[in-house]
């Protein structure tokens, strides 16, 4: 393998019951063949497989890589490189939105793949050859969809869109766990920074305990428990055991004792030190104004064969529509040609939408305002 072009790799894994995705099956091709490796097997060293991935000359083609990078950071302690996700190509060829796999076989391959086996227990031991045959298509079909994506992007010139996506999915950074960091992700319904402060803590405190246990964040503690205790903390810590989620006891745990102390690291959070607001996302936004941009970005995306999730999100278009001057992906780059420009001349008034008599929308120049260099 260390002498291919490219190989196509996926795995199976579990982490129903772990923090850290437990391997199971590493899937592997080029174009001479195909290959299906045990990480479970009995004295398996896997180091010389860790050194393909390593290989700088070896593309390594994943399809929606997010989670298999995940796994091989963990295991090596560093991210394969240099890498190429068919799932994100296939979005800057206009394949749609975060496109599943099968879909890309269908339309790129012509073929169906068989789905029987998909949600087994990969830890089992042994699979069966039926498992084997599933697991290894993966990685077969993949060297189409890569060769078939890979000349597309060559004839666009959209080469560097895909290389700008995937510095976000190769940047070490996104799979180094910040505790403090991982309140953000918890959906919270008020701006109010004490209360943040002791999200942060206590989701910190989680983070770290799901870690050191390798246990779901879930099975450590609920994010509505999280939620209930950051905007009603206990005065003491016998207050815990009238929190509902919390097992009886709980307070009297050495967990318990050193959740009680992540509560009060917040509730004692000097007021300079606590979480600031996101004063876009505090202010609202006129509802119309975001509609107004999401047909704008579905009408531009189909014009340029581009899925609008490369360009904008939902809260993105809300941050826009509420503070314009909100620094944004789509103020920057390609985003700004295809759409960034034109949401912005909407915003201003220069532009408008127009509907006729059959339903079709256009995008049109409101008279008095000089927007040519748009339309």
């Amino acid at each position: 393998l260390n002498k291919a072009e490219y190989i196509t790799v996926d795995t199976e894994f579990l982490r129903e019951s772990t923090y850290y995705s437990q391997l199971c099956l590493v899937q592997v091709a080029d174009s001479k063949g195909a290959h299906a490796i045990d990480p479970l097997a009995s004295g398996i060293d896997l180091s010389a497989f860790y050194d393909v991935m390593k290989n700088t000359n070896v593309v390594k083609v994943f399809h929606a890589c997010r989670q298999d990078l995940e796994i091989f950071y963990k295991e090596m302690g560093c991210l394969p490189e240099p890498m190429f996700d068919t799932q994100v190509a296939a979005m800057v060829c206009g394949y749609g939105d975060s496109v599943g796999y099968e879909t890309l076989v269908n339309k790129i391959s012509g073929e169906q793949l068989d789905k029987s086996t998909r949600y087994t227990d990969w830890s089992n031991r042994p699979l069966t050859e039926r498992q084997i045959i599933y697991a290894i298509d993966d990685v077969t079909h993949l060297r189409g969809i890569y060769e078939t994506l890979r000349a597309r992007l060559i004839k666009s010139q959209r080469g560097p869109w895909l290389d700008e996506e995937m510095e976000l999915l190769t940047s070490i950074s996104t799979y180094d766990v910040d505790p403090y960091e991982m309140w953000q992700k918890i959906k919270v319904r008020t701006n109010k920074p004490r209360i943040l402060g002791i999200l942060r803590e206590i989701t910190a405190w989680r983070e770290q305990r799901a870690i050191e246990k390798d246990m779901p964040r879930r099975r450590v503690m609920k994010d509505e428990v999280l939620l209930e205790v950051s905007a009603h903390p206990p005065k003491d810590i016998s207050g815990l055991d009238t929190v509902r989620g919390l097992n009886n006891g709980f307070s009297r745990s050495s967990a318990g004792q050193e959740f009680f102390d992540a509560i009060q690291a917040g509730v004692n959070t000097a007021d300079s030190d606590l979480p600031l607001i996101n004063r876009a996302k505090a202010r609202p936004a006129t509802p119309p104004m975001v509609d107004l941009l999401k047909v704008l970005l579905k009408i531009r995306c189909q014009e340029t064969d581009v899925a609008p999730r490369l360009i904008a999100n939902v809260q993105d278009l809300e941050l826009l529509a509420a503070v314009p001057e909100t620094e944004l992906k789509l103020k920057n780059g390609w985003r700004y040609e295809i759409f960034g420009k034109y949401a912005m001349a909407l915003i201003k008034g220069q532009l408008a939408l127009s509907a006729d008599e059959k339903g079709n929308i256009a995008v049109v120049r409101v008279a008095g305002h000089e927007v040519d260099e748009i339309l």
